[in-house]
């Protein structure tokens, strides 16, 4: 990492063909291509691309601030960055995003694969003397019950990713050292290479998951293959890690210790923490603070867009008229999005968006959006629109005593009581606010217990067949207000199958079009991540990545003196 000047915005921002180009070339190298080792007999294994820096120094603590008090343990389960962000480091993945762009999927415990011409079978070469943490060999049977888990998961569990899965039928493990996934329809390669590298599936023992039925939700310290272990924790407090003296890259991690303190995102607290220099690195600047950190000396500043949709979600199965399409539409025309955004300017760094990630090359282009009903500056011939749509559905007089469920986030309260207000006034939608620590509203919005609830879900994936499936699925394990439309669905199916870009981006175009007309959620924003640290940490620049939960190991950052 250059300790050159601060970074703003990226300067190269990373277009999906970009992306698919990365992935290729990955797929291609010697290290991890299936064409070019294919045919010898006894294929060596090939170490991992990330290297030490040459001019790294070894030892030292990383000090660390992102929010790390999950409401669980289970990696797998999880959405949030309080899991992700402290256990990222103790595990690895089958493949992984390069730590130097964010983008480009490299070896990891697998060191090659080989993928049949017809797209159906991939094949994963896995590294051997590989160790858990508490010093178990590392074995295809242990790949093998994580993604049987993870794409059929056992009653009880829900997986964010499991739709990323779904045509995976037979999982099967060819030898201690080889694994095979064979998938009953194709899927585009970019596409399950991008899913087999995301930071969320990060390989357990099987030995784990059977003493615990498969539940992993109240199990702290369960053993990875990570270059961090696991020393000690103060819940919303710290989360100490030490250097793998075992890890399977020689040579790395290059800090002997981890030290992850707990601050919410966005707070002023963790401004504070960092600007005062009793931390290293902070994740999820809020606005104010990022601004100041860019003017100081010393250190870098870097936002990049995050894989999140902050949106509200409205229960078709508990509320006869948030069933109605219309009244839905008519809650989406409501929404006065450029206020919303300016409410939580020096909270939290927002951007106005649909459907689809607006910063996604096949969504709606940003001048066109802002064209269209509901995301016009001019709010007011939306809302005539929506009290149109709402006397069309027989509900002009409005609705009373809705239970509105606020996870207890400070954007989320801002938001909640801004679009409260928006709901009186423009279609007389009367709302109670209740306001939920982070665990009660995931839970409730599983339960279905809420008529509205505002929160962000993540994806996988920039890729709109991610999204579609994850968000707007039908069962989709993120689609809270049990949404279903048969002709989106189709749609959404063709998309998964479709290789050619331009095709594809026609077909998304089209769902874009039914989503407006029949919301599944109401989208009210699209989050940027600020980020900043002081140059005495090197060999991370998180200016070219896609979200917060890829690169996530500290593998190969170290610390320079100062």
């Amino acid at each position: 990492m250059s300790d050159a000047k601060n970074s703003g915005r990226p300067k190269n921002p990373v277009s999906r063909r970009a992306f698919l180009r990365t992935a290729g070339m990955a797929g291609g190298a010697a290290a991890l291509g299936p064409a070019v080792l294919r045919g010898r007999a006894e294929a060596q294994e090939t170490p991992s691309p990330v290297r030490p820096d040459p001019a790294a120094k070894r030892g030292g603590t990383l000090r660390y601030a992102v929010h790390n008090a999950p409401a669980h343990f289970d990696v797998h389960q999880s959405g949030t960055v309080a899991n992700i962000g402290p256990q990222s480091p103790m595990y690895d993945t089958l493949l992984r995003r390069s730590p130097k762009d964010g983008q480009t999927i490299i070896p990891d415990l697998a060191w090659k694969y080989d993928i049949t011409p017809d797209g159906k079978r991939y094949t994963f070469h896995l590294r051997k003397g590989v160790k858990f943490h508490d010093g178990a060999d590392f074995t295809a049977e242990d790949v093998k019950a994580t993604y049987d888990r993870i794409a059929h998961p056992p009653k009880g569990v829900v997986i964010p990713r499991t739709p990323l899965f779904a045509t995976v039928g037979d999982i099967v493990v060819l030898d201690p050292h080889k694994i095979e996934f064979r998938l009953t329809e194709a899927r585009p390669k970019s596409y399950m290479l991008g899913a087999f590298a995301s930071g969320w599936n990060i390989i357990v023992r099987k030995k784990t998951l059977d003493e615990n039925q498969g539940n992993l939700r109240q199990v702290m310290n369960y053993p990875g293959t990570g270059p961090f272990r696991h020393v000690s924790r103060r819940d919303k407090e710290i989360w100490i890690q030490e250097r793998n003296p075992d890890y399977w890259n020689k040579g790395l991690p290059l800090v002997d210790k981890l030290e992850i303190y707990h601050f919410l995102p966005f707070t002023p607290e963790l401004g504070a923490t960092f600007l005062s220099g009793r931390v290293d690195y902070a994740r999820l600047l809020d606005p104010v603070t990022w601004r100041k950190a860019k003017e100081m000396p010393g250190v870098t500043a870097a936002n990049f867009n995050q894989s999140v949709i902050q949106a509200f979600w409205m229960n078709m199965e508990k509320n006869k008229a948030l069933a109605d399409k219309r009244v839905r539409r008519a809650i989406h025309l409501a929404m006065d999005r450029p206020t919303l955004i300016e409410v939580v300017k020096d909270a939290a760094p927002m951007q106005v968006g649909g459907f689809v990630y607006p910063f996604h090359e096949m969504s709606t282009p940003r001048a066109e959006l802002e064209k269209k009903l509901g995301y016009q500056k001019d709010v007011k011939p939306a809302v005539q629109e929506a009290r149109k749509l709402m006397q069309a559905a027989g509900y002009g007089q409005g609705l009373k005593n809705l239970d509105f469920c606020v996870r207890d986030i400070p954007t989320f309260k801002l938001w909640a009581v801004a679009i409260q207000a928006m709901l009186k006034e423009h279609l007389n939608i009367e709302s109670n606010l209740r306001v939920v620590q982070t665990s009660v509203w995931f839970d409730e919005a599983q339960a279905g217990n809420f008529d509205l609830a505002i929160s962000a879900i993540v994806s996988t994936l920039m890729d709109p067949s991610d999204i579609f499936s994850a968000w707007y699925g039908k069962g989709g394990p993120q689609n809270y207000s049990r949404w279903t439309n048969p002709a989106f669905h189709d749609l959404a199916a063709q998309v998964d199958r479709e290789l050619d870009d331009n095709r594809r981006k026609t077909l998304v175009r089209k769902a874009e079009e039914i989503l407006e007309d029949d919301p599944p959620l109401i989208p009210v924003a699209y989050e940027q991540i600020y980020d900043a640290y002081y140059n005495r940490v090197r060999g991370q620049n998180p200016s070219t990545f896609f979200g917060i939960y890829d690169v996530v190991r500290w593998d190969n950052v170290w610390m320079a003196q100062g």
